[in-house]
């Protein structure tokens, strides 16, 4: 059983929605009950998410984004890891390379999550220029989690759906590896089509790994902050890159599973909250 004594820290770097569960409203309690101390760095604020509802309000915080950088700065704040989701503008991704270049240190975390698109399509606010940006990002990352519409993106190839093949998957992670990070979690794939799951892959030490869970019908918004969230909750309390996967993939099926069987409208996102003592579990977690 873990027993930490030092408190883990990590910067996120998200949007926040008043209503529905991605991105911050994940991202905090996720890893907060792993007993990580989360600081949140807004990149906008939203009434709710963007998913499949209308009429909500955005607010751009990108102009408070560099003094939250220079104050915490000059606390002499460090971060055990640096999370990155959901940036809505070029200029976001310049400040979000500069908050990795000011608060990199020789053994702490950078995962980038690079949402822009899913199901072969870009989101709606971006453009294929976007896509080359956030390749630059992922250049600076440690880790990069993005899904099979991301990972095209990010090589300039064309998407196609799956079942995929083994080796199409561990092709596409290493020629991600390529572009910098040294780890890549692909997730979204599939081999046989009543499954999906994830795949890593580690560069230094040539390590893959799959793990995977029954589909469930519908789509659900949030999973991939849900997914990266508890992944990163598993790194950061010293599980392998593979074993973190493999958690995060339990957890996020079983909220999937959860809200499918509850039949709540799935534009809200899915229930994570009943799930997290059986996450804390599989992380080998009292405190």
């Amino acid at each position: 059983m873990a027993n930490k004594k030092t408190l883990r820290r990590v910067a996120a770097i998200h949007d926040l929605s008043g209503f529905g569960k991605c991105s911050l409203t994940v991202a905090l309690p996720i890893l907060s009950a792993a007993g990580i101390e989360t600081c949140a760095l807004p990149t906008a604020l939203l009434s709710t998410h963007t998913g499949g509802i209308d009429g909500y309000t955005y607010l751009d915080t990108t102009g408070e984004m560099r003094p939250f950088m220079h104050h915490w700065k000059s606390l002499d704040i460090r971060f055990d890891a640096i999370y990155s989701g959901f940036l809505g503008s070029f200029e976001q991704l310049e400040i979000v390379k500069d908050f990795f270049d000011t608060f990199r240190q020789k053994d702490n975390l950078i995962l980038v999550d690079p949402v822009m698109a899913d199901n072969g399509e870009l989101y709606k606010i971006f453009t294929p220029e976007f896509a080359v940006g956030m390749r630059g990002l992922c250049e600076k990352a440690d880790i990069i989690v993005p899904n099979i519409t991301e990972a095209t993106m990010l090589l300039g190839e064309s998407y196609h759906p799956g079942p995929y093949t083994e080796k199409y998957v561990i092709d596409l992670m290493k020629r991600l590896c390529a572009l910098g990070p040294k780890m890549v979690v692909l997730t979204g794939v599939n081999l046989k089509p009543w499954e999906l799951g994830v795949a890593t892959y580690e560069r230094d030490h040539h390590l893959i790994s799959f793990a995977w869970a029954a589909q469930v019908p519908g789509y659900y918004h949030g999973t991939g902050d849900v997914y990266a969230s508890a992944l990163l909750a598993g790194l950061l309390n010293e599980c392998t890159l593979a074993r973190s996967a493999e958690i995060a993939v339990h957890y996020t099926a079983r909220s999937i599973r959860r809200t499918y069987e509850a039949e709540t409208d799935t534009r809200f996102g899915v229930n994570f909250e009943q799930g997290i003592p059986s996450l804390l579990e599989e992380l080998e977690l009292v405190y």
